[in-house]
C-alpha cells in the first residue's frame, strides 16, 4: 500500500510542484517588472513636477514687482526706478499673494534678502517658512540657480511640503536675495501614477526616515511608517525586489529607488495575497486532487491488502512461528486461488518439518544416551564401576586447585588388597576380579557423595576425601579395612578371608601436583604393609 501511494506521489507531487515553482518564480519575475516601471515613472514624473515648479517660481522672481519691491527694500540708498506702492512691504506681500492664488501648487510665496532675513511673505511674516541660503550660488545662478529643502510633513498645512528659493537679481545682476517657494506635495499625487496605463500597485513617497509624503492612493494620511531597517535594505538594494511589511497591506512585495533630482525614496509595492492570490488558489487546487487521489489509492491499496497482503501476512506470521521452533503451525485454505495453493504447500512443508523434526529429536535422544553411556566409559573403570585413573588425575588436579585457593583440606586413601596376586595365582583370574569387584562395592557404601572412589590399577584404589582431616580420614580407613576383613568369598568350595592395606595422608602446600601426593601415599601404604599388613598408616 504504501509503495502504490508513492508510486503515485512522486510523479504528480514531482511535476506539479517544478511547475508551481516555475510558475512563481515568472510572477515574481513580472511583478519586479512591473514595479521598476512604476518606480521609472514616478521618479521622471517627479522630475517633471519640480522643474515646471521651479519655472514658475524663477518666472516670478524675474517679475518687475519682486526686483523692485526688493530693491526698494533691501537698497534704499540706490536710485531704483520705483513708485510707492513697490517701496511698500505690503504691497510686497499683496502680490506674493496674488501670485499663490493663482497657483494651486503653492502654500506661501516669501521673499528674503541676501542675509535670509524675510523681507515680504503671502503668509504672515512669524508663520513664514525659514531658508538657509547658500554662501555661493551655483555658476549660473541666473538662470539655474534653485535650492531645495528636504521635503517633510508641515503641521502648519497639515500637509507634506517641499520648499525651493531661486535667486532674485537686480537689473544689473547682482544678487539681491531670494524667492523661496512652499510648494505642497499632496499636489504630486496624480503624477505618481497613471491609472489607466500604469502597472497595479502603490506608488509612495517616503522622507529619510521612512515616513510617509505622498502615496498614489487616495488618503496618504492613513498609510504607515516604513521600517526604518526594511528601508535601508531596499535603498541599498534598489530595483531588488523584497517582501516585507508594507504600509498599504500587511505583507507587500516592493521595491525602492532614491529619486536624482528630490531627496526622497519612491517605494512601489503590491499587495502579496493579491499578486499570488490567482497562484494560491491553483496550488489548493492541486493539493485538494492529489489528496482525493493519495485517498483513491489509500481505499484501493486498503482492499488489495484485505485481499493479498493480509493472507501474505498470515503466511509470514506462520513462518516466523515455524522459525521460532512452532511446529504446530497450520492454516486454514479457503482460498482456490494461488494463495489458497500457497497456504496448502505452506501446510504440507509445515508437515514434512514435525515429521523430520519428531525423527530428529529421537535420533538426538538416541544419541545423547551413547554420549552418557560413552562418557561414563571414559572415566570409569569397567571392572569395578569406579573412577579411573585419568578421571582420578582431572580430580585431583581441581581439589589441588580449590586446596590452593581457599585452604579447604582434604584426605587421600591409598590401598590395595594384601597378598592378591598369590589369591589371583591360587583361585584365578575371575575369583581375582570377583574380589575387585566386592572391594569396590564396600568403598562406594563407605564414603559420602561428595568424595570419591577409583581404581588406581591392579589391586589399588584411591579414595579423596573432601574437608576431611587425616584423623576423620583414618576413621574412615579402619572402617573400609574392618568391612573388608569382615566379609567371606567363596571359591571352589573354598572361604577366602581378603584384607586390605591403607595409606593415608592429608594435602599439604607442597603438594603441586597430583605426582606428590601418590607418592606420599605409596610412602603411607608401604608402612602400613611393613607393619605387618591388614592395617592403615597415615602420613602427615
Amino acid at each position: 500500500m504504501v509503495f502504490a501511494i508513492i508510486a503515485t506521489l512522486i510523479p504528480s507531487l514531482g511535476l506539479g510542484l517544478l511547475s508551481f515553482r516555475q510558475n512563481e518564480v515568472q510572477i515574481s519575475d513580472n511583478v519586479t517588472r512591473e514595479l521598476r516601471t512604476l518606480t521609472s515613472d514616478a521618479s521622471r514624473e517627479i522630475e517633471l513636477w519640480i522643474d515646471k515648479r521651479a519655472h514658475e517660481v524663477r518666472v516670478t522672481s524675474t517679475s518687475s514687482a519682486v526686483i523692485d519691491g526688493l530693491s526698494a527694500i533691501a537698497r534704499p540708498q540706490a536710485n531704483i526706478r520705483a513708485n510707492a506702492a513697490t517701496k511698500n512691504p505690503q504691497a510686497l506681500a499683496h502680490y506674493l499673494r496674488s501670485i499663490q492664488t493663482k497657483l494651486d501648487t503653492l502654500l506661501e510665496l516669501t521673499v528674503v534678502d541676501a542675509g535670509g532675513q524675510i523681507v515680504a511673505s503671502s503668509a504672515a511674516t512669524a508663520a513664514a517658512a525659514a531658508i538657509t541660503l547658500p554662501n555661493d550660488w551655483p555658476p549660473h545662478s541666473l538662470t539655474e540657480g534653485l535650492v531645495i529643502v528636504p521635503p517633510h510633513w508641515d503641521e502648519q498645512y497639515a500637509t507634506a511640503t517641499l520648499s525651493i528659493a531661486v535667486p532674485v537679481l537686480s537689473y544689473d545682476n547682482l544678487l539681491m536675495g531670494a524667492l523661496v517657494a512652499v510648494l505642497d506635495l499632496r499636489m504630486l499625487q496624480p503624477h505618481l501614477k497613471d491609472t489607466a496605463k500604469s502597472p497595479p500597485g502603490e506608488v509612495l513617497l517616503l522622507d529619510r526616515d521612512g515616513r510617509i509624503l505622498v502615496g498614489s492612493q487616495t488618503d496618504s494620511k492613513k498609510l504607515k511608517q516604513l521600517d526604518v531597517s526594511v528601508l535601508r535594505r531596499l535603498e541599498e538594494q534598489p530595483g531588488i525586489s523584497l517582501v516585507f511589511r508594507g504600509m498599504t497591506h500587511p505583507e507587500v512585495i516592493g521595491l525602492a529607488d532614491v529619486s536624482a533630482n528630490l531627496p526622497v525614496t519612491i517605494v512601489a509595492e503590491r499587495d502579496r495575497a493579491e499578486v499570488y492570490g490567482a497562484w494560491v488558489d491553483l496550488r489548493d487546487m492541486f493539493l485538494a486532487l492529489v489528496g482525493a487521489l493519495v485517498i483513491v489509492v489509500a481505499a484501493v491499496a486498503f482492499q488489495m491488502g484485505r485481499s493479498i497482503v493480509g493472507p501474505l501476512q498470515r503466511l509470514i506470521g506462520a513462518a516466523d512461528r515455524i522459525a521460532s521452533g512452532d511446529l504446530e503451525v497450520r492454516l486454514a485454505a479457503t482460498r482456490n486461488d494461488e494463495l489458497g495453493h500457497l497456504t496448502q504447500v505452506f501446510n504440507q512443508m509445515a508437515d514434512k518439518l514435525r515429521h523430520s523434526h519428531a525423527e530428529i529429536m529421537a535420533a538426538n535422544q538416541a544419541m545423547q544416551q551413547q554420549n552418557q553411556v560413552l562418557e561414563t566409559l571414559s572415566i570409569t573403570d569397567s571392572l569395578t564401576g569406579l573412577y579411573n585413573r585419568s578421571k582420578l588425575d582431572a580430580i585431583l588436579s581441581d581439589e589441588l586447585a580449590r586446596f590452593n585457593r581457599t585452604q579447604r583440606e582434604f584426605t587421600l586413601l591409598m590401598m590395595d588388597i594384601d597378598y592378591f596376586k598369590t589369591l589371583n595365582d591360587t583361585y584365578g583370574h575371575i575369583t581375582g576380579d570377583e574380589i575387585l569387584a566386592a572391594v569396590a562395592r564396600i568403598l562406594v557404601q563407605s564414603i559420602r557423595s561428595i568424595d570419591y572412589a577409583a581404581r588406581y590399577g591392579g589391586d589399588e584404589f584411591i579414595i579423596i576425601l573432601v574437608e576431611t582431616s587425616a584423623d576423620q580420614a583414618l576413621n574412615t580407613a579402619e572402617r573400609i579395612r574392618s568391612q573388608v576383613e569382615n566379609m567371606r568369598y567363596r571359591a571352589n568350595d573354598s572361604i577366602i578371608a581378603v584384607t586390605v592395606s591403607i595409606g593415608v595422608v592429608q594435602c599439604q602446600s607442597a603438594d603441586i601436583t597430583p605426582t606428590a601426593v601418590f607418592a606420599r601415599a605409596d610412602s603411607a601404604l608401604y608402612e602400613a604393609k611393613h607393619a605387618g599388613r591388614n592395617r592403615a598408616f597415615c602420613v602427615s
